[in-house]
C-alpha cells in the first residue's frame, strides 16, 4: 500500500512552521529576550543609580502618585494599604530601556551595514576589473582565435609567439 501524501492543514503548518525564516525568527526572538534581560540589568543596576545619585538620590521606582489622594513614602507601603497608584518612575525606567535597547540595536546594526557595505564594494571593484582576454586576432587572416592558440584554424598559418 503506497504511503498517503500530507495534505490538509496540519501539513500545511508544519511545511510553514519548518521554514528557515519562521526559524530564524523564532531564534532572534529567544535571543532577543535573554538581551532585554542584558538591557533590564543595564538600566536597573548601572544607569539608574547614576540617575538617582544626580537627582541627589531619588529612586524612580519610588515616583507615584496615589489616586486614594494620601502620600506613601515608597510604592510598597501603597501597596500595602491598597492603594491604586501611577508609577510614573517605573514608565520612565521603561523608557530608558528602550531607548537603550535602541541605540544598541541601532549600533549593531550600523556596523553591520558598514562591514556589508565594505564586502560590497570590493565585490564591486572586482567585478569591475577587466577580465583576461580570453581571445586573440590572428595576425593573417584576422579571425579570432583562442589566446592559447599557436596554429589558426581557419587558415591554418602558425601564430608567433607574442612578448
Amino acid at each position: 500500500m503506497a504511503k498517503k501524501k500530507d495534505t490538509g492543514f496540519v501539513a500545511e503548518f508544519k511545511k510553514f512552521i519548518l521554514r528557515g525564516n519562521v526559524m530564524d525568527l523564532a531564534v532572534g526572538v529567544i535571543i532577543g529576550g535573554a538581551f532585554q534581560a542584558i538591557v533590564n540589568s543595564l538600566v536597573n543596576d548601572i544607569i539608574m543609580p547614576v540617575i538617582s545619585l544626580a537627582t541627589k538620590g531619588v529612586d524612580f521606582a519610588n515616583w507615584f502618585i496615589a489616586l486614594d489622594g494620601n502620600k506613601y513614602a515608597t510604592l510598597e507601603e501603597a501597596a500595602k494599604a491598597g492603594a491604586a497608584t501611577v508609577n510614573f518612575g517605573t514608565f520612565i525606567g521603561a523608557i530608558l530601556n528602550f531607548l537603550i535597547m535602541a541605540i544598541i540595536i541601532f549600533l549593531i546594526v550600523r556596523g553591520i551595514n558598514k562591514v556589508s557595505d565594505k564586502v560590497a564594494e570590493a565585490k564591486k571593484e572586482e567585478e569591475e576589473a577587466p577580465a583576461a582576454p580570453t581571445t586573440k586576432v590572428c595576425p593573417f587572416c584576422k579571425s579570432e582565435i583562442s589566446i592559447d592558440a599557436v596554429k589558426c584554424p581557419h587558415c591554418t598559418s602558425d601564430i608567433p609567439e607574442e612578448e
